[in-house]
């Protein structure tokens, strides 16, 4: 099983950017699909965007469509989230997750960080 690692949050205002970063050891990066979600405080976890295997299928979230970018280094295990214009709404613990391709369970979960987003 992957383990993974987040890194990249903080507090910033709105209308800034951040990229978060997971990298993975343990496994072979490319047998995974990735994915990102987060959980703000008092709601529960929800997705963000995800991404095969390969890096050229992305899904978003809504709330997030236009403003975030997923992307992938296989070379290097790591995912990547590119946060831009932030809102407040986008404070939360966001998580990485991985799981085999042809699954359907996340199974492998970071710590996560925190991003804070002020007015």
């Amino acid at each position: 099983q992957v383990q993974l690692v987040e890194s990249g949050g903080g507090l910033v205002q709105a209308g800034d950017s951040l990229r978060l970063s997971c990298t993975a050891s343990g496994g072979t990066f490319s047998n995974y699909d990735m994915a990102w979600f987060r959980q703000a405080p008092g709601k529960e976890r929800e997705f963000v965007v995800r991404i095969n295997w390969s890096g050229d299928s992305t899904y978003y979230a809504d709330s997030v469509k236009g403003r975030f970018t997923i992307s992938r280094d296989n070379a290097k295990n790591t995912l990547y989230l590119q946060m831009n214009s932030l809102k407040p709404e986008d404070t939360a613990v966001y998580y990485c997750t991985a799981r085999l391709r042809g699954l359907v369970r996340y199974n492998s979960w970071g710590q996560g960080t925190q991003v804070t987003v002020s007015l």
